[in-house]
């Protein structure tokens, strides 16, 4: 429950604004001149904020969208990213969101319009599809029932011929989806990872079970889905773990109909892993062998096992080579391709 709501003067009569703010009669609503002042404020406390984060409705400027770094897209030659929201509900160990924002409360940007506007211009200047990734800063489904942000974008980004909008998330919220006439160039992207990784290290989201019966009623409305296994956590016995997590998977989500598949091992900006390990002095997995490359922590098998590369064989028994993509982070190299399986 928000019981705390910054909003900036100049959007106080924001239609929006305002239809998020009546749904909340109890909160407390406190001005501000800028969501910053109160998000990027010194001596915040991120793990008491996660407890009870507050909410913060803001205009976003320009520029609105911004490059993928190299090595996080799905193949296609023009891609953005933008964020509607900073921050998530969803409490997972490895999220590189607390060692990159001070503050755990939300800041979701109201003025859609513009995004869409900016997303407009941009797709106009090129003449391939443009791929939008919406869940750099936040979990895209997560607050929907608050943000309405997939049904109006998925609706707006329907008008423009060559924009290809991912929405990435760990959520359940797909009603509004379900609502929708599915649009071609809607991919809705779920991260997953084995149960036992994600009853350690994702606290808060939804079990593996959930999250795959939504995908599976997302695939059957219509909507392309896409599979993110990112990042790729390093654990033992990992053939054993990664042929039953596929095999649930691919039991439940329809292979030949799936978009794209994307892996990626663990890594971090050293400067946001110190930030982590400050929050979690005692979590062990960033007490595992890592390899630093140009600012960026890698971290490895704790037996020098690759454990995406191992991920990487497994999936091969299910999804053809051409749809499994590697993240990986600039000057990372990348894993070589493995054998494939027989079906």
């Amino acid at each position: 429950m928000i019981d705390t709501i910054y909003v900036e003067a100049a959007i106080t009569g924001h239609p929006r604004a305002l239809s998020i703010i009546h749904r909340f009669p109890k909160a407390r609503v406190i001005e501000c001149t800028s969501y910053q002042e109160v998000f990027n404020r010194r001596q915040q406390n991120f793990r008491v904020q996660k407890t009870h984060p507050a909410l913060i409705l803001a205009h976003k400027s320009k520029p609105r969208l911004h490059p993928v770094p190299e090595g996080q897209h799905l193949g296609a030659t023009h891609n953005y990213y933008f964020s509607h929201l900073l921050n998530c509900p969803f409490d997972c160990r490895y999220c590189f969101l607390q060692g990159m924002f001070a503050s755990a409360n939300y800041v979701l940007f109201v003025n859609y319009e513009d995004f869409v506007t900016e997303i407009a211009d941009v797709c106009a200047t090129h003449s391939g599809p443009v791929h939008l990734f919406s869940g750099y800063d936040c979990d895209s489904l997560a607050l929907e029932p608050l943000s309405n942000f997939a049904a109006h974008f998925v609706a707006a980004l329907a008008e423009i011929d060559n924009a290809v909008l991912e929405l990435r998330t760990k959520s359940t919220q797909i009603r509004s989806l379900l609502k929708t006439s599915p649009n071609p160039g809607t991919i809705v992207a779920m991260s997953l990872a084995p149960e036992s990784v994600a009853a350690n290290l994702e606290h808060g989201a939804p079990p593996l079970g959930e999250r795959l019966r939504a995908m599976r009623r997302v695939q059957d409305h219509g909507f392309k889905v896409g599979l993110r296994f990112d990042p790729i956590i390093p654990i033992s016995d990992a053939a054993s773990v990664f042929r039953h997590f596929f095999a649930q998977v691919f039991a439940e989500i329809n292979s030949s109909s799936v978009h794209s598949v994307t892996l990626g091992g663990f890594r971090l900006p050293k400067a946001f892993a110190k930030r982590m390990v400050r929050l979690y002095p005692n979590e062990a997995l960033f007490a595992g062998p890592r390899d630093e490359l140009n600012g960026t922590l890698i971290y490895r098998g704790d037996v020098g096992d690759n454990t995406v590369a191992i991920a990487r064989n497994e999936l091969a028994r299910y999804i053809s080579a051409d749809k499994i993509l590697l993240q990986h982070s600039v000057d990372q190299p990348e894993i070589p391709p493995q054998d494939a399986h027989p079906q």
